[in-house]
């Protein structure tokens, strides 16, 4: 019988079979039934999903870790006790399964959602499969690595009708919702153009080819990109959970320009409610280094146009936040000292996480009869509740993938070194056959993406 269904038994008496109800525990009902919660398997258990996101889902009663999957299988057995001692704190008994290929995970009838958070190179994949599985998804920032897996990934959201959310839980701090607001809503006049600022990662030296551990099943970490020889600083800590060197290797990651500009870019479509398409033109220059195995771009500076004329400009130079600048002021809006994990950058803490040029326009009120933006008081609660409830969630599939294509066309702007022509409704960079040909790139086999 399954787990929703109602519990009965029955009697035999002189005039038939008599269904009456079990005496059960009244935990069995209630808001914490489990009929109500939300099973919830984790694919990929690393340093983002021990330090943010299994910790966020596990804050709801009402949900359950049941499973937990990573290709290196002592951390998924570390995840398993990770989460037994978590709930165990909450004096909950709980148990995950444990996987190490995420496939076999999908295959859990009983799951009703997963948390990927794997390397940026692994997110197509599991999120379509997923999908296809009938699974609801959390999945990390940036949401695609090539532009053509955010849009297969977007649509495949869309034909299955899954609730999936990216990890941009800047939309659920208060002050860039308040930041969004204000600027559209007219605070600072007319909206010119937008800076973001954001940090780089510095080069490494040459690493030395070493054995693979094996615990560690390297092939499909590596994925669909080249086989290359195995070394600790080229995939995770084998003790720790530090900050990984595959955010510092292209084949994985192209850098802080996906993997913080995604959050900041997020903030800025939400401002000038551009959250469904992208800018028209865009050029970049930046620096990459020329030896060593971490190949990431270093200094950078992006600029891109919009439609509706506003200016975007990204650059390693400026304050880490994102700066609008109007006709009559500007908007400045930061994490302030938060970090989604301890090993991530932090601003200043005499930086204030809301600052603008006319102290009044912080303390404007915005009226009945304005622009107000969702509200989210905590970013994987918000995607729970819209589990739930069926109601959208406040970082979405295709919100998600235009805010990751327009970093996505930085990195490709920062490649080619020349101006660039993008149409935002074809997705398709106007008469540019090289540039276009970056918008993908080949899978090596048997993990590449076939559309379904």
């Amino acid at each position: 019988m399954k787990r929703r269904n109602f519990l009965k038994k029955t009697i035999l008496t002189g005039t038939g079979i008599i269904a009456i109800p079990t005496i059960v525990p009244s935990s069995v009902f209630g808001k914490n039934a489990p009929s109500n919660r939300i099973l919830i398997g984790a694919i990929g258990t690393g340093r983002i999903s021990r330090g943010h996101d299994m910790p966020g889902v596990m804050q709801d009663d009402q949900a359950r870790i049941v499973a937990v999957c990573d290709v290196d299988i002592k951390r998924a057995n570390e995840a398993r006790i990770f989460v037994e001692t978590a709930y165990a704190a909450k004096n909950i008994s709980q148990s995950p399964q444990v996987y190490q290929n995420y496939l076999e995970l999908l295959e859990n009838k009983d799951l009703d959602a997963v948390l990927i958070s794997t390397p940026d190179h692994w997110h197509a994949k599991p999120v379509i499969d997923a999908a296809y599985a009938g699974k609801n998804i959390y999945v990390q920032k940036p949401f695609s690595y090539t532009l053509r897996e955010g849009r297969l990934m977007s649509d495949a959201i869309a034909k299955t009708g899954r609730i999936l959310q990216i990890g941009t839980q800047q939309r659920s701090m208060e002050q860039f919702r308040f930041a969004c607001e204000l600027v559209r809503n007219g605070r600072i006049g007319e909206l010119k153009k937008i800076k973001i600022g954001l940090p780089i990662d510095p080069a490494g030296s040459e690493e030395p080819e070493m054995p693979i551990p094996p615990n560690l099943n390297y092939d499909m970490w590596l994925g669909s990109t080249p086989y290359v020889y195995y070394t600790e600083n080229r995939v995770h800590p084998q003790e720790g959970y530090d900050r990984p060197g595959w955010l510092r290797c292209e084949p994985y990651c192209l850098g802080m320009i996906t993997g913080w500009g995604v959050h900041h870019v997020d903030i800025a479509h939400w401002a000038m409610d551009t959250e469904l398409t992208g800018p028209v033109e865009i050029e970049g220059t930046a620096v990459y280094p020329t030896s060593g195995l971490w190949s990431v771009h270093g200094k950078y500076r992006v600029q891109a146009r919009y439609a509706n004329g506003v200016q975007l400009e990204i650059c390693d130079e400026f304050p880490n936040g994102v700066r609008f600048e109007g006709s009559e002021g500007w908007i400045f809006v930061t994490r302030g000292n938060y970090a989604a994990t301890s090993s991530d950058p932090t601003v200043p803490s005499d930086e204030k996480p809301l600052q603008a040029s006319n102290p009044a326009i912080l303390t404007s009120t915005i009226g009945a009869n304005e622009i107000h933006l969702t509200q989210s008081a905590d970013h994987h609660l918000n995607w729970l509740n819209s589990i739930r409830t069926g109601k959208p969630n406040i970082s979405p599939a295709e919100v998600g993938h235009r805010s990751t294509s327009v970093c996505i066309l930085s990195h490709i702007a920062m490649k080619l070194k020349r101006p660039l022509h993008w149409d935002p409704k074809a997705e398709q960079f106007r008469d540019d056959k090289e540039a276009n040909s970056m918008l993908s790139r080949p899978e090596r086999e048997p993990y590449q993406i076939t559309p379904k």
